[in-house]
C-alpha cells in the first residue's frame, strides 16, 4: 500500500483508535490508582480531556470521508438524482466554507495563545497544543469535503 493511499484511507482511523486506547488506559489507571492505592493522578483527567478534544475534531474529518455525518434528507429526496447532486454540492460548499473558516481563524487563535504563553493547570502543557486540533480538524475536513465534491461528480465506471 502506497504512502498516499495509507494517509488517505487510514490517517484518521489509526489516530482515533490509538487515542481511544490511550484514553481508556489512562482513565482505567486513574480509577485503579484512586480506589486500590488511595491516591490520584493529578494530570490524568486533563490529558484525557485534551485527547478527547483531538478525537472530536479529527473524528469529524473521518466522518466526512465515510459520509457518516447526520443529514436530514427528506427535502433532498423529493428531487431526481441530478438535482440531488446539486443540492449535495450546495451543502458541501457551505460546509467547506465553515470548515475553512475554522482552519483559518483556528490558526489565528492558536497563534494568539502561543504568543501569550498560556499553560494548562495540571500538566503545564502549552495550551496551543490542545487548541491546535481546531485548525487541523478544519483543514482535514476541508480536504475531505473537496474529495466528496470530486466523488459527487466523478463518472461511474461501467463494466462490460
Amino acid at each position: 500500500m502506497s504512502l498516499k493511499k495509507l494517509l488517505d484511507e487510514k490517517l484518521e482511523e489509526v489516530f482515533l483508535v490509538a487515542t481511544l486506547v490511550a484514553m481508556v488506559g489512562l482513565i482505567f489507571a486513574q480509577v485503579v490508582c484512586r480506589y486500590l492505592f488511595d491516591f490520584s493522578l493529578s494530570w490524568s483527567e486533563e490529558l484525557a480531556r485534551y485527547i478527547h478534544v483531538w478525537q472530536i475534531w479529527l473524528g469529524a474529518s473521518f466522518a466526512v470521508r465515510k459520509q457518516e455525518h447526520i443529514r436530514v434528507e427528506a427535502f433532498r429526496n423529493l428531487f431526481k438524482e441530478q438535482a440531488r447532486k446539486f443540492i449535495d454540492l450546495a451543502c458541501y460548499i457551505c460546509w467547506f466554507v465553515m470548515a475553512f473558516f475554522l482552519a483559518v481563524y483556528g490558526t489565528d487563535l492558536v497563534m494568539t495563545i502561543a504568543d501569550r504563553g498560556q499553560k494548562s493547570p495540571a500538566m503545564q502543557l502549552p495550551m496551543w497544543l490542545p487548541y491546535l486540533s481546531i485548525p487541523l480538524g478544519g483543514l482535514l475536513m476541508s480536504i475531505r469535503l473537496i474529495q466528496q465534491i470530486y466523488f459527487l461528480f466523478k463518472p461511474e465506471r461501467k463494466e462490460a
